[in-house]
């Protein structure tokens, strides 16, 4: 059995607040199996590295010995969270949510001990409430509190509309809280004032109130913004083993420590010793190989994990260009266009100002040149090899309409 001291010392790893140690402490030295909940709408079917960073704190409790909630927001999402919005989000159709749904549970249990997981949907008691029962539950909270917070703040300053159904979703989660006897609710720096409304349900409904755990939002590829699929900076836990190698490879030696302390289940003890060989003069590609060894054979096996690095160092580390290099025909409609507008019709980038950061950052490179002029313009009637990041790669030719 860990001791208090431990146990305190794993969950500490990679969170940004506890609120409140004290009360965790006291959970924790009852000796109990404590209830440890998170909570997730379904909006997106699939998930990416930014999300496991919850699920492996998840897991980690399970190490400990707890019970993990895992609560499909089914009801909540059909609500649409506002968290951090500037504007009314649209909520799902039950079809989306239940699609989803099914998809999310499929993805977890990469990382959760299916054994020691409890899968619930807040429909199971939120769907039962009767319009009286809501109002109730409204009238344990106040207009000025949930004015507090940040984003509806803003919109209210600003002008911007907010709809009564939005101040629901928070409090909706927190009674999930109630609903559930959590001891314990995890959830992103962003969830603070959701997590913190749970909190005080709990004690309006006469329970003793959950710790709320707060985790820090992973950085994307580019070590600057969050990890997101509509900005192109994200790892799939789906995603092709060999893309999944070479987007890790990609992140910068820096970003590596924090990708190591947020999603890799190694000790910190050890990621702390492979930070002084490192500093020693370990090269820090070698230790980016253990980061991605370890994290696709989370999400795909061995095997998979063996047969990418193979690929990566046969196609990049030794400068080769792939033997099965794609070919593309681009009609465009003067001379020349632009290389951040190319990239973008070629799907080498998503947008022209992902392609004009990925040329500012040195990332582009065109037959075998590093392109930092972001004003480039390349004529029609050739042919070029174009590559962004280490990993993509193409033939671009080009023809005039």
């Amino acid at each position: 059995m860990n001791s208090i001291e431990d146990a305190l010392a794993q969950i500490r790893r990679g969170t940004d607040e506890i609120l409140v140690e004290s009360g965790l402490i006291k959970k924790l030295e009852s000796g109990r199996p404590l209830r440890i909940k998170a909570g997730f709408d379904p909006t997106a079917p699939d998930l990416h590295l930014g999300h496991t960073v919850l699920i492996n704190k998840l897991r980690q409790f399970q190490d400990l010995g707890h019970e993990v909630q895992f609560l499909i927001g089914d009801f909540t999402a059909m609500i649409g969270d506002p968290t951090g919005k500037s504007a009314t989000r649209p909520p799902l159709t039950r079809e989306e949510v239940l699609e989803n749904a099914q998809t999310y549970e499929h993805q977890v249990f990469k990382i959760l001990d299916p054994s020691k997981t409890t899968v619930l949907f807040n429909s199971q008691w939120m769907g039962a409430m009767s319009a009286a029962d809501m109002i109730q539950l409204a009238a344990r909270h106040t207009v000025a509190r949930m004015l507090e917070r940040d984003d509806f703040s803003k919109r209210y300053k600003s002008g911007q509309s907010i709809a009564i159904h939005e101040f629901l979703y928070p409090l909706v989660q927190g009674y999930d809280s109630v609903a559930m006897k959590t001891d314990v609710e995890l959830g992103g720096t962003d969830q603070k004032f959701n997590l913190l409304v749970g909190r005080q349900l709990q004690e309006a409904y006469g329970q003793e109130p959950q710790i709320a755990i707060t985790l820090p939002i992973l950085e994307g590829l580019d070590g600057v913004q969050k990890m997101s699929k509509s900005l192109g900076n994200y790892i799939g836990i789906t995603d092709d083993p060999k893309e999944m190698f070479g987007k890790i490879m990609s992140i910068s030696d820096e970003l590596m420590w924090r990708y190591f302390e947020l999603l890799s289940f190694r000790p910190m003890s050890e990621i702390e010793s492979l930070q002084r060989e490192v500093e020693a003069g370990r090269n820090p590609r070698d230790v980016k190989f253990l980061l991605a060894e370890e994290l696709i054979t989370r999400f795909h096996d061995a095997a998979a994990a063996r047969d990418a690095q193979a690929d990566f160092i046969q196609r990049f580390q030794k400068g080769a260009i792939p033997e099965d290099l794609e070919e593309k025909t681009l009609s465009i409609d003067e001379d020349e266009i632009g290389l951040a507008a190319l990239l973008k019709m070629a799907g080498m980038t998503s947008s022209t100002s992902e392609s004009f950061r990925m040329i500012q950052q040195g990332a582009v490179r065109v037959d075998g040149e590093k392109v930092s002029d972001k004003g480039l313009k390349l004529p029609a009637g050739k042919a070029f090899v174009v590559q962004v990041g280490k990993r993509k790669f193409a033939r671009l030719k080009l023809e005039k309409k």
